[in-house]
């Protein structure tokens, strides 16, 4: 796992997994942001997300781009960018579509108490 208050890049299935098996052994919220390069409110919300990575220390913050992972993508039904998941023991409890800054923190300080 990388520190704290950082967002962390899967780039491989391998790291997907892995990542997500370590959140689900240690119970924590995990938050992925799926982007792409050619995206431009993917590109205007980046900063702000890596924001929420080092205020929410206590969850996981990915970042997984559609282009790279494909089959990642499809398996969370990923059809619009940006769009974030909230998972817990692997299971998707929530999605925001969309670069929401609104509802972000909302829905990160909602699950993180569940």
């Amino acid at each position: 796992m990388a520190e704290k208050g950082s967002v962390i890049g899967c780039h491989t299935i391998a790291q997907w997994n892995r990542h997500l098996q370590l959140a689900s052994e240690s119970g924590k919220l995990v938050v992925v942001d799926f982007t792409s390069s050619w995206c431009g409110p993917c590109r205007m919300i980046a900063p702000f997300f890596a924001e929420l990575a080092n205020k929410f220390t206590d969850a996981i913050f990915l970042r997984v781009d559609v282009n790279e992972l494909k089959r990642v993508a499809l398996d969370c039904a990923i059809e619009t960018l940006p769009t974030f998941i909230f998972l817990r023991q692997g299971n998707i409890v929530d999605r925001v579509v969309g670069a929401r800054k609104d509802m972000l923190p909302k829905k990160i300080e909602l699950h993180m108490r569940n």
